[in-house]
C-alpha cells in the first residue's frame, strides 16, 4: 500500500518496507546512484530518495526529470543530512509518466500572473499547494464549527428566480436561443432564472423550521469588476439563526472568525506564507485570536473617519457605503483590531434587514479585519409582515414574486438573524495572499473562464 509522504516524514521509527509515489522536484546523479526529491502534494516537505545503480527501474532514471511521476519501493532510514530526519533507500523505482523539457514548472521563481495562466499545474508549486491544502482545512473547519454547535447543513439552490441583494448583477440561466430571449414562457423553467448571488432567502425558510442552519456553497455575481478582491464565482458560508437578534448574530460571527483563525494557526503550511508572503502574518492572526473585537455604530464610525485628518480616495459621508480603505483604516490604524460596524442607514441596505426603532437605520453589521476590510456581512432579518411589505414597496420589489418569503412572517414569525462569510476573503486573510484569484483553484473573472 502506498504511504503519503506527509505520514512518512512524521514517522518515529525506520521501516524496511515502504512504498511511495509522487512527482520529481529535482534529481542529482553520480556514477553509482541518484538523489531524487519526491513530492506527492500531501505536504510541503519532499522525501529524498536514494536510488542505487542496478536496482530494478534504474535504467529509466535519466527520464525522471522535474515533473515526472514515479513509484518507489524500499526502506526508510535515518538521514545524515541537515533539515531532514528521514530518507528512503530505494529497492525498486518505476517511471509512471515523463515530463519533457517544455514542462513549465522548472526550479525557479514564477510570477502569480504566469501561474494563473497554467492553473492546471500551479497546485504542484510549494506556495499554491499549501494554499489549496489550507483551503481544504478551512472548509472542514467551517463544517466543524457549525456541526459542533448543532447547526444543520442545508444545500440551497444554485439556480434561482430570486435576487437576494437586489443589485441585478446576476447571470441568467436559459435554454433559449438569442432570437427567442424575450419569450420567457418557452424557457426551461417558464420564467427567468439566474445563478444565485446568495442562499440567504432559502436559508431563512429552513431556519424558521429547523432553528439553526448554515449553507456553504458557490455564489455568482455578474459584476464587471477587475479588483484583487472580486470574482464572478466564489464561495459563501451563510448561517441563519431563529430566535436570534443582532447582538447574537455579531457574537456568532466573531466566535467563528476566532475559531477559523485558530485552525489556520495550527496548520504547518502557514510557515511558507510567513516566509514568502507576509512576514508578520502569524503575529496578526494571533492578535485576532487573543484580543477582543471592537464594535462601533456606523454613525460613530463615519464621525471617526471624518475627523481622522486622513485623505481618502473615496469620500466619507453619512449615507454612503464604507469603502475598503475606510474599513482598513478603522481596523489597522485606529482600533488596531477586528471591528464590527453595525446599524447602517436603511437607504444603503437591502429589503430584508430589520428596521430599527429610529426608522432611519437597520440592524445590519459588517465584520472588518485588518488587511482585508469587510469579511462578513449580516443582519437581523425583518420578521414583521407589514414592515416587510413596506420594504418591498420602498425597494420596488414585486410582492407576488416573494410571497413565499413573506409567508414566513405570516405563519409563526420569529426574530431571526444571519450573515455571509466570503470564504475566499477568509483565505486571503489567513494566508496573506493579496489576490482572490490565487486562493481559488480556477478563478472566474471578467474575460476569464479558462479550464
Amino acid at each position: 500500500m502506498r504511504t503519503l509522504i506527509k505520514h512518512v516524514l512524521n514517522r518515529t521509527e525506520p521501516t524496511d518496507s515502504l512504498e511511495v509515489a509522487g512527482w520529481v522536484r529535482t534529481r542529482r546523479d553520480s556514477k553509482a546512484f541518484s538523489f531524487i526529491e519526491l513530492n506527492d502534494g500531501s505536504c510541503l516537505g519532499n522525501l529524498q530518495i536514494i536510488a542505487d545503480a542496478g536496482i530494478p527501474g534504474y535504467e529509466d532514471v535519466q527520464k525522471m526529470t522535474t515533473g515526472a511521476s514515479v513509484r518507489v519501493s524500499g526502506k526508510l532510514i535515518p538521514s545524515p543530512a541537515k533539515g531532514q530526519d528521514w530518507e528512503m533507500q530505494a529497492g525498486s523505482i518505476k517511471l509512471l509518466g515523463t515530463a519533457p523539457d517544455d514542462y513549465p514548472l522548472q526550479k525557479k521563481g514564477h510570477s502569480p500572473e504566469f501561474l494563473r495562466s497554467i492553473a492546471h499545474l500551479r497546485p504542484r508549486t510549494n506556495l499554491y499547494g499549501a494554499a489549496f491544502r489550507i483551503r481544504s482545512r478551512m472548509a472542514y473547519a467551517v463544517h466543524r464549527f457549525f456541526q459542533e454547535r448543532d447547526f444543520i447543513c442545508v444545500h440551497t439552490p444554485i439556480i434561482t428566480a430570486s435576487d437576494c441583494e437586489g443589485a441585478g448583477e446576476m447571470f441568467r440561466v436559459t435554454t433559449l436561443p438569442d432570437e427567442k430571449a424575450a419569450k420567457v414562457a418557452e424557457d426551461f423553467f417558464e420564467k427567468r432564472a439566474y445563478l444565485t448571488v446568495s442562499g440567504q432567502l432559502e436559508g431563512e425558510t429552513f431556519a424558521c423550521a429547523l432553528s439553526n442552519i448554515y449553507t456553504f456553497g458557490p455564489t455568482f455575481r455578474a459584476e464587471n469588476s477587475n479588483t484583487s478582491r472580486h470574482a464572478a464565482e466564489f464561495w459563501m458560508v451563510e448561517p441563519e439563526m431563529a430566535f436570534c437578534d443582532l447582538a447574537g448574530d455579531m457574537d456568532c460571527a466573531e466566535e467563528m472568525i476566532r475559531f477559523l483563525v485558530s485552525e489556520a494557526l495550527a496548520d504547518p503550511d502557514l510557515a511558507i506564507f510567513e516566509k514568502f508572503v507576509d512576514k508578520g502574518l502569524r503575529d496578526r492572526l494571533e492578535h485576532v485570536v487573543e484580543k477582543p473585537f471592537q464594535r462601533i455604530t456606523y454613525t460613530d464610525a463615519v464621525k471617526l473617519l471624518e475627523g481622522s485628518g486622513k485623505k481618502f480616495q473615496y469620500p466619507v459621508k453619512y449615507g454612503l457605503n464604507l469603502q475598503s480603505e475606510h474599513e482598513r483604516w478603522l481596523t489597522e490604524e485606529y482600533f488596531k483590531q477586528p471591528t464590527t460596524v453595525y446599524n447602517y442607514p436603511k437607504e444603503i441596505k437591502p429589503f430584508y434587514m430589520r428596521l430599527n426603532d429610529d426608522e432611519k437605520t437597520v440592524t445590519a453589521m459588517d465584520l472588518l479585519v485588518p488587511g482585508i476590510g469587510e469579511i462578513i456581512g449580516g443582519s437581523q432579518r425583518e420578521e414583521r409582515y407589514d414592515v416587510l411589505l413596506e420594504n418591498f414597496k420602498h425597494h420596488n420589489i414585486d410582492p407576488e414574486a416573494y410571497s413565499w418569503y413573506a409567508d414566513l412572517r405570516k405563519f409563526g414569525t420569529v426574530p431571526h438573524a444571519g450573515f455571509g462569510l466570503g470564504f475566499e476573503r477568509l483565505l486571503m486573510f489567513v494566508t496573506g495572499i493579496q489576490n482572490i484569484r490565487d486562493v481559488i483553484p480556477f478563478p472566474r473573472t471578467p474575460g476569464n473562464c479558462e479550464f
